[in-house]
Parts: structure tokens; C-alpha cells; sequence
């Protein structure tokens, strides 16, 4: 990277590649594309691959003795593929080209994140002196969210001849990009038919093996010079080949135009005969390209965080991301937020708890995909509700993976690349993941005041999970406390206690502390909706006074455990043993994934005082420290700034940073208290894809909450700013390797408001409008009003920002600042 809008890649590296792939991905929030090389086919290197949000299948696979049911993000068919080989005069074919072909001099891959292409330029040079310049300009467009495209050029330097350039459209594909979900079913393409229609528009026609979701994809095939194409159709193929004529100074160009439609699109219609139409109607290249920079352009106006430096372009590269996942064509879907974006199949494609990290941003700059992410959660209620049922409770209890149904996707058996064994997997359990679809569904309403959506669907996701803990928590009269047994925790590696018959802990305290939360909040909401609102939901929920009442209480008296002067990660956590850390350093350096080394040492972090990831500082993450000291007041406990303290120093020492969110929560938490080692974590945060911190993961596809979590770092964590209904509270941090940001976000209405912080002071700039003023509540909560159509700049109280403080108008002063 060199430029502040490019992420580039100077040199072909087989070992890097499908890392570069997953970094290169396009997309439009309705489907992406890798940024694979439109020459190679899936093998150990290259992984080209097609995905749509939402388009899943379920195979059956048997796999250590056992026969399991797994739900995937289908691979789609291949509409990138373009094979070429070189004839020149007086000289036999040459072969047909890749970039692992031996004649290969020069490569060079550009992402350009400020108008959505991919270039990828290859130059090719033979013994005689013959050389073959290649450029791939790719683009998703995110304008129309049907359509794709692709211009390759051709140079000759020092021959002429012949260029053979075959257009495919390969539909021969499998679900084979993660070594380790092999050994289980892959094939979830059939029913395959193709042709090229008389105008050359190639189409490929597919049905999803179970879900029945029919695939339409078709390709527009053009060439300059214009010259006759050679067709061939298989079942699952088809290509146009071209034998067009090349020499010096003349450069050859074919471009692809895709088309994809498919069952799920609405209204109804027939998915090739559409696709069809699309590809054969699209504009050419120069204009689909202006119309797409156009989109983007928009896009950026709202999405944008500004920083500066190497800390910034690593940001845009995140916002990218992000916003090509989940964009205003994903409101239109029901989809939901997957792990690892649209860019490769690990974890399934499922949806996990990874909007926490995510929702947060696109509440401030996206709200309306927000709002959409929240109804894929609310349309699959009723499953939740059965799920809840089925386990002997009430309220809706939301699947660790979720899918196409919101049935429980999570698989039964994981396999330990390490040991090469089939363990049972008990991460089902994760039952906190119903406090983050809550804790989302409260801050979006916050934020935008959208009264419609919490009476509505709002009211209906935060109640059913607050029956759910109310139901789940049991009453211990040895303790006088309220306990949750049987779970699991953020930290993911403790799913058991030692020599225990069965899987599950008891009272996590992150559990157990955001269910008190979550009753509190839904206690709130309910007092707010209208008298008919409140007898609809209680008849519907099976509820009554005694049940509120009951709320009330278990939200005062649900158990947190302490050990040692420090919250307890869970009841019994300090009675565990202290693992050598130094001594498992020494031996196997990176122990990232300490839970597959100890199983293969025939072990189990079960026995150890050792997490993968941030479990109890989670609090911390979610919770600024007054609402965290509040919290726990509630539940009767003081929490000052030393006891957080001891508990955040107590963890760091005993984390190994087994998930990419690890770093990012440990971070903000350290940056938070002024923590000496918080850039460092921030950091690794930051840099956790791009340089694969995980060891080959992001191959797989990106950890999309990692980066949707940096943007909230900065803009929630750093900056301290909160959307809340009675104004914008900003309570910055003083961390010096980001001192200064600018972004707008969406609030209450009001679209495009500037918030620029800088040592020492805070801007903020307000649209013109006909909307009320804003409120911004400063460090102490002084609280300041800020017009529509006016702009004010504040002083910031010394320490509680990233820098000295220097010049500018005093909080108060309507003046305008640099």
C-alpha cells in the first residue's frame, strides 16, 4: 500500500495469494466476487469464488462415525474465468497463460477503494524476446445490484499474431475453500443447463441442492476488434472463444458483462430468462464504470472515517469492506451480518454475534441497513421462540450460527487440525448471543428515535429475550442470588468444568451482567409503549404483572461471581489451575489456538485459567464505565476504578488471542483506563487481516466484526461518542497515535452531521434542516445546542483527549473553527 486511496500488491506470491483474493474481494452488499485471477480454477493456490448473501444449502455429510447436517453460503458459478494463450506468426501456440506460468515478469494487483475496482496487471515475456501485457479491470457495480463486469486488455510488445482468448462461464464448481470443512459434503449445485443465445450471451442455468434456490447467471461477451466467437456449451459450462488479431500499439479488449438473478430476487420472475435480459441491456464498460464511481461517491459521503496516516488507510481499507458487505441493496435482502463478509466460506457463511461489532457503525452512517439487519433477526423470532420451547424455557433464545432459517446451525463436530480428531462442539451454547441482538435493537432505537421500529419489531426482539433470561435464571436460596447455568461464555474455550458429565458453565459473568442489562432495558421500553401495545405483547408473550415483577428482581439479584479481589469469568473459574505460560510460549511460539494444542496433548483448556479471547472485559466494551458502575450497582455491587483494574490486569495475563476481536476489545478496554500496552493491542487489531495474524484465516475470508469493531474503536471508543435520545455524548480518550478524526453519522433525523475531533477541541456541524437543534452532553455533562445550519467548535477538558489542547473558540461560542 502507497497510496492513500490503493491497496496494492507489487509482486505475485503463490503463498499469499488467497490472501490477496479475500483483501481484493468486490461486492455490493447483495453479492461479491473474490479478487482471484480471472486465468486460474480452484486448486491449493487460487480460489475464484462467487457468493450472495443469503443464498444458502444444506448437505449431509458422515464424518467420524457419524452422520451430520451442515448449512453453507453456496459457491457460485464462476463468471470471471477468461483463458488465453498467445499465437504468434511463424511460431507454434504458446501455452495458455496464468500467473504461476513460468514466462511471467511482472504482476501488480490495485484495489482502488475510492471507486470499487480491482486492476490487476500481468506481463508476460518468452526466451525470444516476445512479451504479453495484460490488464484486468473488474468491478461489482454498486449501483445495480444485478450486475458485474470485467475489461481485459491485450498488449504486444515485439510480435504480432494472434491472441486465442476463451470467455467462460464455468458453473463446475464445489465448496471446497477451507481445508478443513473438506472431509463434508461440498456439491450444492445441480440441475445445471447452458447455452449462448444468438446475440452471444452466455447464460448457465442451476438449482441449490436442498433449498431450491434456482440460479440464473449470464455473461455479455464483447471484443475489440470485433471478430466471431466459437461456442461450446457442457451442462455446467459455457464458453466463447475468440481468435482475434493483435500487433504493436494495438491493443485488444474483451470485456464480460454478468448478470445475476436468482429465485430469492423479488418481484418473482424466471432467473435466466432475466439475467438474460440484464447482461444483453447493460451499458458498455466506460459507462457501467462511471455510474458505479457514482455509487460510490455516495457511498464514501456517508461512510467515510477520517484519520490520519498509516492508521487511516488501514480504516478506509475496513470501511470498504464493510460497506461493500453490508450496503443499501442488503436492506432489500433478508440477510443478516455474516462472520467472514462475502468473501470465502469459513464459518459457513453463518451469522454469528459479530454484529455487536459491526451494527454500531452502520447505525450511525447506514441506518435504514441497520434497521434491515435487525428484521433478519426479527423474521426469525418464531424460531428462536421454538428453540426457547424446545429447551424446556420460555421467551426466544437465538442460535450461536444462524443461516437461512434461524434454526441452530452450529455444528456438532469440529475437527482439531493439530490431533486430526472430530471433537464435539458445544459453542450452541452461547446463549449471550440474544443480549447482542438486544443490546443492538436498543442502541439503534437511541440513535434514531425510530418510534415505528421499538413498538414495533423493537419491542418484540428486546421482551422475548428478556422472558428468555428471566426464565433461564433459577433462584439459589444458599446464595440469595439468581444463577444461570449451563452456558457458554464469549471466551468460547471453557465449555465444560473439569471431569464434568456434561458440557456448560455456570454464571458467566458477562452472561449473567448483560441479561440483568437486557431486563432492565426491556423493563424501560415496556413502560414507554402505548396501553394497546403493552396487552398485545403480554397476551402474545404469555406474561403478566407477576412476571414483570419478576423481571424487576432478577435484574437487581442475578449472581456475579469474584475470585481474588476480581470478577470471576464464571462461578468456579479461580478453583481452576494456572497454566506455564512462558513454558507453552517457549515450546510452540504461537498459541493462538491453545485449545487444539492442548487437545492433541490430550489435554483441555477445561483445567486452566486461560481464555481464547476477552470474555469478562467484554463489559467493558459495551458498557462506558458509568453505565458499567451502574450496572453493577444494580445487581448490588460496587465497581470502582480499582477492582476493574485488578480484573482487567488479572485477563490480559491469562488471554492467548485466539479470535481477531480479542486484540480489538482489549484495546478499548486498555485505552479506556490509559493503558500503557493499549496501541498495541489496537493494533493488532488493525493489522489482523492484512497480515493474517491468525495464520492463513484470512484466506478464508475476512473477520468482518474485527473490522466493523476498528471503525466503532475509533469513532465510539476513542472519540467516546454515544447516540442517545437526549443528545450526542462524546467522552474522548487520549490514545496519541490517533489524534484526530472526522466523520459524519445520522441522528435522530438529522443526515450528515460532521463531527471533527482534534487535540483538545470538538466541531460539530449540523445540516441546515427544519429539525429540532442537537444536543451535544460534553466530558462532566455540560450539554451544548447546536442549530440546524450551524457549525460550533468546543473545548475539550485536558486528559480526556488524544493531545494537548490548542487554539480554538470557547465551548459556547458559536464560531466557526479549522
Amino acid at each position: 500500500m502507497n497510496r492513500p486511496w490503493r491497496w496494492e500488491y507489487h509482486r505475485y506470491d503463490p503463498g499469499t495469494e488467497r490472501l490477496v483474493e479475500s483483501l481484493c474481494t468486490l461486492g455490493n452488499g447483495r453479492f461479491a466476487t473474490r479478487g482471484a485471477a480471472p486465468e486460474t480454477v480452484a486448486d491449493t493456490i487460487h480460489y475464484p469464488a462467487t457468493y450472495l448473501a443469503g443464498c444458502y444449502d444444506r448437505l449431509t455429510s458422515s464424518v467420524g462415525g457419524r452422520t451430520v447436517s451442515n448449512e453453507d453460503l453456496v459457491r457460485l458459478p464462476d463468471w470471471t474465468a477468461l483463458r488465453y494463450r498467445c499465437l504468434p506468426e511463424g511460431a507454434p501456440p504458446g501455452d495458455w497463460l496464468t500467473p504461476d506460468h513460468p514466462t511471467l515478469r511482472h504482476s501488480h494487483v490495485a484495489l482502488d477503494l475510492r471507486a470499487g475496482t480491482l486492476v490487476r496487471r500481468l506481463l508476460y515475456g518468452d526466451a525470444e524476446g516476445r512479451r504479453l501485457g495484460v490488464t484486468h479491470t473488474r468491478l461489482v457495480h454498486m449501483g445495480d445490484p444485478h450486475l458485474a463486469a470485467q475489461n481485459t486488455a491485450f498488449r504486444a510488445y515485439g510480435w504480432r499474431g494472434r491472441i486465442e482468448v476463451a470467455s467462460v462461464l464455468d458453473g463446475d464448481v464445489t465448496n471446497s475453500g477451507v481445508e478443513r470443512y473438506r472431509a463434508l459434503a461440498g456439491q450444492h449445485l445441480a440441475e445445471h443447463r447452458a447455452g449462448v443465445e444468438a446475440d452471444g450471451t452466455a447464460w448457465l442455468s442451476c438449482t441449490t441442492t436442498a433449498s431450491r434456490i434456482r440460479i440464473g447467471f449470464a455473461v455479455r461477451t464483447s471484443a475489440r476488434p470485433p471478430a466471431p466467437a466459437d461456442r461450446t456449451c457442457t451442462a455446467t459450462t459455457a464458453t466463447q472463444t475468440f481468435a482475434l488479431p493483435i500487433e504493436r500499439a494495438a491493443p485488444v479488449v474483451v470485456v464480460k458483462t454478468a448478470a445475476l438473478c436468482t429465485s430469492l430476487d423479488r418481484p418473482l420472475s424466471d432467473p435466466v430468462r432475466r439475467s438474460i435480459e440484464c447482461a444483453a441491456h447493460a451499458p458498455d464498460f466506460s459507462p457501467l464504470l462511471a455510474s458505479h464511481r457514482a455509487s460510490w461517491r455516495r457511498l464514501w459521503s456517508e461512510g467515510e472515517l477520517q484519520v490520519p496516516g498509516d492508521t487511516g488507510e488501514v480504516l478506509r481499507l475496513h470501511t470498504f469492506h464493510v460497506l461493500q458487505t453490508l450496503s443499501r441493496h442488503t436492506a432489500e435482502l433478508d440477510a443478516g451480518v455474516p462472520a467472514r463478509g462475502l468473501h470465502g466460506e469459513a464459518y459457513r457463511g453463518h451469522v454469528f454475534w459479530d454484529e455487536l461489532f459491526v451494527l454500531p457503525y452502520l447505525t450511525r452512517h447506514l441506518p435504514g441497513t441497520a434497521r434491515a439487519l435487525l428484521m433478519y433477526r426479527h423474521r426469525r423470532l418464531a424460531a428462536a421462540r421454538e428453540a426457547a420451547r424446545r429447551a424446556g424455557g420460555r421467551g426466544a433464545m437465538f442460535p450461536w450460527q444462524s443461516g437461512s432459517s434461524g434454526v441452530e446451525e452450529t455444528q456438532k463436530l469440529h475437527l482439531n487440525p493439530h490431533s486430526g480428531r472430530w471433537l464435539p462442539d458445544h459453542s450452541d451454547l452461547q446463549h449471550h448471543v440474544g443480549s447482542a441482538v438486544a443490546w443492538n435493537v436498543w442502541q439503534y432505537g437511541q440513535a434514531t428515535g425510530d418510534i415505528g421500529f421499538m413498538h414495533g419489531p423493537g419491542a418484540e426482539l428486546l421482551l422475548n429475550t428478556a422472558l428468555f433470561w428471566a426464565d433461564a435464571a433459577a433462584w439459589d436460596t444458599g446464595l440469595g442470588r439468581y444463577r444461570i447455568r449451563g452456558v457458554v461464555g464469549p471466551d468460547e474455550y471453557h465449555d465444560a468444568y473439569p471431569d464434568a458429565a456434561g458440557p456448560g458453565i455456570d454464571d458467566n459473568a458477562y452472561t449473567n451482567v448483560t441479561a440483568a442489562w437486557v431486563l432492565a432495558r426491556a423493563l424501560d421500553l415496556y413502560g414507554e409503549l402505548p396501553a394497546a401495545r403493552r396487552a398485545e405483547l403480554l397476551t402474545h408473550l404469555g406474561i403478566g404483572p407477576d412476571d414483570l415483577r419478576s423481571w424487576e428482581d432478577v435484574s437487581h439479584r442475578l449472581y456475579v461471581p469474584f475470585h481474588h479481589g476480581v470478577i470471576s469469568q464464571f462461578h468456579g473459574y479461580g478453583d481452576l489451575a494456572e497454566l506455564d505460560w512462558d513454558g507453552y510460549r517457549a515450546r510452540y511460539h504461537d498459541i493462538r489456538r491453545l485449545d487444539r494444542i492442548l487437545e492433541a496433548e490430550g489435554d483441555t483448556p477445561n483445567r486452566y485459567q486461560a481464555s481464547k479471547q476477552a470474555d469478562t472485559l467484554m463489559l467493558g466494551y459495551l458498557f462506558r464505565p458509568s453505565e458499567l458502575g451502574e450496572l453493577f450497582g444494580r445487581l448490588g455491587h460496587r465497581l470502582d476504578d480499582e477492582l476493574w483494574r485488578r480484573t482487567v490486569a488479572h485477563y490480559l495475563r491469562r488471554t492467548c488471542h485466539g479470535s481477531t476481536l480479542s486484540s480489538l476489545v482489549h484495546g478499548w478496554v486498555l485505552a479506556r483506563e490509559q493503558g500503557p500496552d493499549a496501541w498495541r493491542y489496537c493494533q493488532e487489531a488493525l493489522l489482523s487481516d492484512i497480515t493474517d495474524v491468525q495464520g492463513g484465516t484470512t484466506g478464508e475470508g475476512i473477520h468482518l466484526g474485527a473490522m466493523g469493531g476498528t471503525l466503532d474503536l475509533v469513532e465510539r471508543g476513542i472519540v467516546g461518542l454515544e447516540l442517545r435520545d437526549d443528545g450526542l455524548h462524546v467522552t474522548p480518550v487520549a490514545l496519541s497515535e490517533v489524534p484526530a478524526s472526522s466523520f459524519s453519522v445520522c441522528y435522530l433525523g438529522h443526515p450528515d452531521i460532521r463531527i471533527r475531533f482534534k487535540p483538545g477541541r470538538l466541531g460539530l456541524s449540523v445540516p441546515s434542516s427544519l429539525l429540532a437543534p442537537v444536543t451535544l452532553v460534553l466530558p462532566g455533562g455540560r450539554q451544548e445546542r447546536v442549530a440546524a445550519g450551524q457549525e460550533r467548535w468546543f473545548r475539550l477538558p485536558e486528559g480526556r483527549h488524544g493531545g494537548p489542547p490548542s487554539g480554538g473558540p470557547d465551548a459556547g461560542q458559536g464560531e466557526r473553527g479549522p
